[in-house]
Formats: C-alpha cells, sequence, structure tokens
C-alpha cells in the first residue's frame, strides 16, 4: 500500500504544477480571445446580461457531467475546468487536425477529470465460472475455445477509478445538433482491487499511470473514435508481472458512406505489453471489428475478433499453476455500438 501511496504523490507532483502555473498566469486568456472576437453591440442591441446571469453561465461551463454506458465499458465521469476558460469548441477538423489540435495542447493540464468505471460483460464471466461452473465448463467447445471466456475476454479488472489530468476539446459547433465529440489529452491515473485471469476475480490492489491521447467526434454521416496510450501498471499481488505498454485503437462507423471501402465500418486495436523489468514481450491483444448500421442511422452492430498471446512469464508462483507455455486466446465479442 505505501508503494501506490507514492507512486501516486509522483505523480501529483508531476502534474500539478503546471496546472497551477498555468491557472494563476493564463487563467482567462482563452475567453479574452473569444470576447475580443465579439461584434460590437449598436444602439438597438439588446441590454447585456445580468451579473448574476453571466456568473450561472459559467459555471456551467468550468462543470460538467457525463455518463457513457456499454456492455464491456460503461462509466461515468465529472470534468472540472482548473482556470477560468470554459471547454474550448474547435469545430469540424480532418483526422490529421484533431490529432494536431490535442497534441499542441498537451504541454500542460487545463481540466481535472474523475471517472468510475466498470465492465459489465467480464463482470458476468467471473460471475459465470465462479456460480454456474457446469454451464461454464460446458462453454468450452475445443481445449482453446471456450465461448464464455472468448465473449469475456481482454479485460483485466472488474472495475477501476480514475484522475485524468489534461485538456479536454470539443469537436462540435454551436447550435449544431449534427456534430458532437469530445478529445482528451494527458495524464491519468487509475486503480483498483481486483484482477481477472481466466474469469477468476484475483485480489489485487493494483495501478496504473498512462499518458493518452482518445477521443470520439460524431456528425450526421459518421462517428471516429480513437486511442493512442503509453503507460506502466503496477501490482501489489507478487504473482503478477509489473508491466509497461503500448496502445493503439482507431474505429469509425459509417451511416451514409460516400463510396465503397475496406475502412468503412472497421476499426483495429493493438497493445503491446513488457516487463517493466526486463522488456521482454508480456503480452499481445490485436483485434479487429466491423460494424453493421442499424435502422435510423444513430447505432451499429458490432462483432470484435481477435486474439491475445499470453506470455507464461505474466504470472509466477500459484497463479502460474498448470501453465507452462504461452497462451493464446481468441476474442468473440458482440456488442451495439452508439
Amino acid at each position: 500500500m505505501h508503494q501506490r501511496l507514492f507512486r501516486t504523490i509522483v505523480f501529483l507532483l508531476l502534474a500539478l504544477p503546471p496546472a497551477v502555473c498555468l491557472a494563476q498566469t493564463t487563467g482567462g486568456g482563452e475567453e479574452q480571445s473569444i470576447s475580443q472576437q465579439t461584434p460590437p453591440s449598436f444602439p438597438d442591441s439588446p441590454p447585456p446580461l445580468p451579473e448574476a446571469a453571466s456568473t450561472e453561465q459559467q459555471d456551467q461551463q468550468w462543470l460538467e457531467l457525463s455518463f457513457e454506458p456499454d456492455a464491456y465499458y460503461s462509466n461515468v465521469g465529472m470534468t472540472v475546468a482548473l482556470t477560468s476558460a470554459p471547454i474550448p469548441h474547435v469545430g469540424e477538423q480532418t483526422e490529421k487536425e484533431i490529432y494536431a489540435t490535442l497534441l499542441s495542447r498537451a504541454y500542460a493540464p487545463r481540466f481535472l477529470l474523475l471517472e468510475a468505471s466498470v465492465n459489465p460483460l467480464p463482470c458476468l464471466g467471473t460471475y459465470i465460472r465462479d456460480r454456474h461452473e457446469t454451464f461454464y465448463n460446458d462453454a468450452e467447445i475445443t481445449g482453446n475455445f471456450n465461448w464464455v471466456k472468448a465473449v469475456t475476454a481482454g479485460f483485466e479488472e472488474p472495475y477501476a477509478a480514475s484522475v485524468f489530468l489534461g485538456n479536454v476539446v470539443n469537436f462540435d459547433v454551436p447550435g449544431n445538433r449534427d456534430m458532437s465529440g469530445k478529445g482528451y489529452s494527458g495524464l491519468l491515473y487509475s486503480f483498483g482491487t481486483y484482477h481477472i485471469k481466466d474469469n477468476i476475480l484475483i485480489r489485487d490492489d493494483w495501478d496504473e499511470f498512462e499518458w493518452k491521447v482518445k477521443g470520439y467526434r460524431k456528425t450526421a454521416d459518421r462517428k471516429l473514435s480513437w486511442s493512442f496510450r503509453v503507460g506502466a501498471k503496477y501490482h501489489e499481488n507478487p504473482y503478477i508481472t509489473d508491466i509497461v505498454y503500448l496502445s493503439f485503437r482507431r474505429s469509425r462507423l459509417d451511416y451514409k458512406p460516400d463510396r465503397a471501402s475496406v475502412f468503412n465500418n472497421s476499426g483495429f486495436e493493438y497493445t503491446y505489453d513488457m516487463d517493466r523489468k526486463t522488456l521482454n514481450a508480456i503480452r499481445h491483444y490485436f483485434t479487429v471489428d466491423k460494424k453493421w448500421p442499424l435502422a435510423g442511422g444513430k447505432s451499429a452492430f458490432t462483432v470484435v475478433l481477435g486474439v491475445i498471446w499470453e506470455s507464461f512469464k505474466k504470472y509466477t508462483g500459484p497463479l502460474s499453476a498448470g501453465r507452462e507455455t504461452s497462451d493464446l486466446q481468441i476474442i468473440l465479442r458482440p456488442n451495439i455500438e452508439f
């Protein structure tokens, strides 16, 4: 536990000073630039809003709540501005411009995001194996394919709590309901109390530190989402190997494809885990997905196919019992994407 406290303090010492400095020196910079672009008032213009209304508007800008339900990853979050500037609206941009915008704002955190998440289907997989073992064993079609495990694989924790320090932008245009989206870039600290191995819950106080760029943009024709991460994960359980990792994910949902392309309604994710001490490969996680838009153009049926290669060195001691070679796990993940 003292190691977790030490790592958390280091994270805060690295992330908070730039935020405090930024709040003291550039607190209203963006608001000022926006106000400078406002057209001058004419004699017949309505009078300015009272001070109370203006204050209420600012309160709505620096605090924002969010909820994202999903069969595999559901979360609720609260975003708080660390400066007086609201979350900026950057409008419609190309994919290249989106990444450039997020990276250009990564130098100092302006927002704090608190999030709690749960992984419903992975949790269900642990429940089935623990309470309905016969059903779970009957789901094994071959020695390497258990359909319950295939549907729930890929998530190593049942739930988590996270603290994000970084920058947030809105990829929308005020007044345009056909365009929405949000992007994040910065430092993330996550922690939890359990680890999932082969659909079994294992007690483990883990914590994770990462730098990431993630987000999504949704228009009337398409939804694009992405995540690029580099980080490290530490386990208090001595039989689970600590790792450093790289991860890339990109996905697009085309409601109205403008042309035939293999990239329409598809996506991929790849994560490479390495032993923190030796940098030897511990885990390869690779998936591809295909989507079929449903009637109404606001959702799609999705099927994710992939594999997880896991080194026998990922677990040691009693957790390595029965595993003398590396393991290959198939992923088959149906879902509905909104």
